[in-house]
């Protein structure tokens, strides 16, 4: 030290600590949750303590996004990319895996031995949930060892082929089924629904070769069908709550009304077996004419004390359709919510609006309405319709809101009917939706 001068005393600098290396586990697998596996993997540079941590990711996601590629690249390659990623992820994988899923409509597995390879794995890791989605030229044939993983509780499956083996009894533990465009037999899918005691929701789209389709579920609680099929019907569905119903091609008549030989109607078949139903919708008119089809009585000999929203489609051509709906909206002394569309395909050749009587198909309900919002789309102010929606007003003293919707240039003369329709509540708000926006 030279003479004369002092020393300084060095400065302490404050390092900031590195926060992502002492965040929680549990903060650190709800942020590795939210990633593409391909980006949990690489948290693995950010310290020790993230190191290795996918490894027990509980739900693997496999798709498109696992790899980067470019639009030249050769799709040979860019297959065996995504081989090696789901074969290693699969190998190194230390924890419990909960779901699997895998997305392709790229075609990144051109040979369905590789998935059966992964489903086999699965079935010895004893999966919760499993998720097949592929677009190939022929369904991707769901393998057998699938059928004995009795831990899985949800299946989902678009374009699959299933066919279980004669000594499968179910799935003891599912809970949900959500099968599209699945080729089945009408007896496979209706033993698989029956051997699933505990299914709570089972959904159904574009399932091909469907008929008259029996449902025997004890603890459904979410049936949506949507596609081609003859029919439904339920058997042991008592805590059934919500069925969403879509068809758009005609159902076959005449099966119909041959099924009907010695009994009531397609209505009390149907709701024989919903003692709790909350929600119906019924979207499309076919499976609404279904319902009518047979002996229509005025109302259900066992009211829908649940029901609670009711959406349906109406074709205010047809009488029998109209009394199917009021048979409905009699036999539902709690409904709070209700949506009616009118359909309109195909109607230029109907000539005119059959003739009736109004006692005979508006007669009043011996109880008043309890539905407090209304909503109706599509209207275009033929009689029937104005008829529907008067004897609406009339007997629904704690309506609160009347939305409408009509067909292009009839507003003027709607309103005009409306205002001189009575109405049995004094807060009811009509709404009028502009007929050329979209959504509700």
């Amino acid at each position: 030290m030279t003479m004369g001068t002092k020393s300084t005393p060095r400065e302490v600098i404050d390092v900031e600590p590195d926060r992502i290396s002492y965040l929680p586990g549990h903060v650190i697998d709800c942020i590795l949750s939210y990633l593409p596996i391909k980006e949990a993997v690489r948290t693995s540079v950010l310290s020790n303590k993230w190191k290795n941590k996918w490894y027990t990711l509980p739900n693997l996601v496999f798709d498109e996004q696992c790899v980067s590629h470019l639009a030249s690249e050769d799709p040979l390659v860019i297959e065996n990319k995504f081989l090696k990623i789901v074969d290693h992820v699969l190998l190194v994988h230390s924890g419990v895996i909960n779901m699997f899923k895998f997305v392709d409509y790229e075609n990144l597995v051109s040979d369905s031995a590789d998935i059966d390879r992964w489903i086999l794995h699965l079935t010895g890791r004893s999966i919760k949930e499993l998720v097949v989605e592929v677009c190939t030229e022929e369904h991707y044939k769901i393998p057998w060892c699938l059928f004995s993983c009795q831990s899985l509780q949800c299946l989902k499956l678009h374009w699959c082929g299933l066919k279980p083996p004669t000594t499968f009894e179910g799935f003891k533990n599912m809970k949900s089924i959500d099968l599209s465009s699945v080729m089945v037999a009408q007896d496979v899918l209706e033993n698989l629904i029956s051997g699933c005691p505990q299914l709570e929701e089972l959904k159904l789209g574009d399932v091909d070769g469907l008929d008259q389709i029996n449902i025997h579920a004890p603890n459904l609680k979410l049936f949506k069908i949507d596609g081609k099929f003859g029919g439904v019907s339920f058997d042991n569905t008592f805590q059934l709550a919500k069925i969403v119903i879509t068809s758009w091609l005609k159902l076959n008549s005449e099966s119909n009304q041959s099924r009907l030989h010695g009994s009531s109607s397609n209505m009390l078949k149907f709701f024989d077996h919903l003692p709790h139903i909350q929600s119906l919708e019924i979207g499309g008119y076919y499976f609404f004419k279904y319902l009518a089809t047979g002996v229509l009585p005025v109302k259900l000999p066992t009211p829908c004390i649940h029901l609670s929203f009711l959406s349906l489609c109406i074709n205010f051509y047809e009488l029998k359709g109209i009394s199917a709906a009021l048979c409905l909206l009699k036999s539902s002394p709690n409904l709070r919510r209700l949506k009616i569309s009118a359909w309109r395909f195909g109607l230029h050749n109907i000539p005119f609006t059959p003739s009736y009587c109004w006692e005979d198909i508006f007669s009043a309900p011996i109880m008043p309405f309890q539905v407090r919002h209304i909503s109706l789309y599509g209207i275009s102010g033929t009689k029937l319709e104005l008829d529907f929606i008067k004897l609406l007003l009339l007997y629904s003293p704690v309506l609160k809101k009347l939305t409408v919707k009509p067909v292009a240039n009839v507003v003027p003369e709607l309103m005009k009917a409306l205002i001189r329709f009575k109405r049995a509540s004094g807060e009811a708000e009509v709404i009028w939706q502009d007929p050329f926006k979209n959504g509700e």
